[in-house]
């Protein structure tokens, strides 16, 4: 680990002694005495993560000079150490950047220390910060989380390049398992936005009278069962990218509301009368026609044009066939070592060729890590590959249930074949939404 570099800007050789020995106490810092402002201007190149400015150096003006360090080296906390109280020049060094003023009495020792600490407590903080954002922007690198070479591929990567390059609200279409959310965090992470908050929510997994609470948030005693203020996905989102999966299933008066919203910047919790400024990119994705619902009534065709933005479609795997193999590689080499040892043989290649994916690339990793692990010998046989989606509701009829576990086992296994798509679900089984909602809840 580096030390921790503090520089002491003190002419009083007693005192600056003093600050040195006293920072000196802690073997991780390293404390360096300058005598003026010219010396102290000399080693600013250094970027120190602190300086003890003395505001009265006898060659400088200790605004002067804050205002340079501040300048050459922003990062560094500067704390002021002055014999004088005077509150107007305080509030002035605040103003132009200082950590904190300090008094020389017999306090300094215990207030310069707890100060110290506390400033380098939070540059740690903020470096594990930074730390995690490469880690997430490394991790949504366009060229490791889109693996194919097909040609249609090719042309979404070119798409997804100039969305990141630009801030105009996006939206995402593609069946059930093709990633639209992993496509709209690349997006972001890969943006000028990307080191501020992605925040997602998914319409369908929200019950119809608690849209509005959930995006736009609600003040204490609104409505039964709000017993404290929440914030909304808006404003959780501000100055980020807020994601909006199943976009598509939004009634019409909350479709009213959301427009409003994107036409002037701002929300009204509900039950509240403040309007608050919200500033966000919207990504939203469906795997509906928004267009076909336009024309059929059930979309409101000013709300698609304020989100359709640059159109994205995400093709299904069968479409592109080629990257089938490819995929099924990367999937392999993301299982560890052992994985990545493990063969596919030619059998095995022509089933996964011949299989049309309804799942698409979600469905294909999982029928990978399967066959990985009924494998022998290091290679995936023909009989390794397990496709559930045709014989998933034969193995539920063979189980001993009732007819009510029936139900519940078949309404969970859609969610999860459908990413949780609730109206989706509830249209596929000819259900009532409220019976699948009933049903979370007794899971819970």
């Amino acid at each position: 680990m580096e030390p921790f570099k503090i520089i002491v800007a003190e002419d009083d050789k007693w005192y600056s002694d003093f600050l040195s020995y006293q920072l000196g106490l802690i073997p991780e810092y390293e404390v360096v005495i300058v005598r003026s402002g010219e010396e102290l201007k000399k080693t600013l190149y250094t970027r120190p993560d602190v300086i003890t400015l003395d505001y009265n150096l006898p060659d400088s003006d200790g605004l002067s000079l804050l205002k340079l360090i501040k300048k050459e080296s922003p990062n560094t906390a500067v704390l002021i150490i002055s014999g004088q109280e005077d509150l107007g020049t305080a509030v002035e060094l605040f103003r132009e950047g200082a950590y904190d003023y300090i008094m020389k009495d017999v306090d300094t020792k215990e207030r310069l220390w707890n100060i110290v600490a506390k400033i380098r407590e939070q540059q740690e903080l903020v470096g594990q910060v930074e730390e995690l954002q490469y880690e997430v922007k490394k991790k949504y690198k366009f060229e490791k989380f889109l693996i194919g070479k097909s040609p249609i591929f090719t042309k979404l990567f070119r798409l997804l390049e100039k969305a990141a390059n630009s801030t105009i609200n996006v939206s995402i279409t593609g069946e059930t398992g093709t990633g639209k959310e992993v496509v709209a965090k690349a997006i972001h992470y890969n943006s000028k936005a990307g080191k501020s908050k992605f925040v997602a929510v998914n319409i369908s997994a929200i019950p119809e009278g608690l849209i509005e609470s959930e995006l736009f948030g609600h003040e204490k005693g609104s409505f039964t069962g709000a017993s404290a203020r929440r914030i909304g996905k808006f404003e959780e989102a501000n100055n980020g990218t807020l994601f909006i999966d199943e976009v598509g299933e939004l009634d019409l008066s909350s479709q009213v509301k959301l427009l409003r919203v994107l036409q002037e910047r701002e929300i009204q919790r509900v039950g509240g009368s403040k309007t608050i400024p919200v500033n966000c990119r919207i990504i939203c994705a469906t795997h509906k026609d928004l267009k076909s619902e336009v024309e059929n009534g059930n979309f409101r065709q000013d709300l698609f044009y304020r989100l359709v933005g640059l159109p994205i479609g995400i093709p299904a795997l069968r479409e592109r066939k080629e990257d089938i193999l490819i995929l099924s590689k990367h999937f392999l080499a993301e299982g560890g070592s052992s994985s990545q040892e493990i063969q596919i043989s030619e059998e095995a290649r022509v089933k996964l060729l011949h299989h049309s994916y309804p799942g698409n690339v979600r469905e294909l990793k999982s029928v990978i890590e399967l066959a990985a692990v009924l494998s022998d010998d290091g290679v995936i046989q023909s009989k390794d590959v397990t496709f559930m989606g045709g014989g998933s509701l034969s193995s539920i009829l063979l189980e001993k249930m009732t007819l009510k576990e029936m139900n519940t086992k078949i309404i969970l296994q859609c969610l999860d074949e459908m990413d949780q798509n609730i109206p989706a679900v509830a249209e596929r089984l000819d259900i009532g939404k409220s019976s699948i909602y009933r049903l979370l809840k007794e899971q819970e």
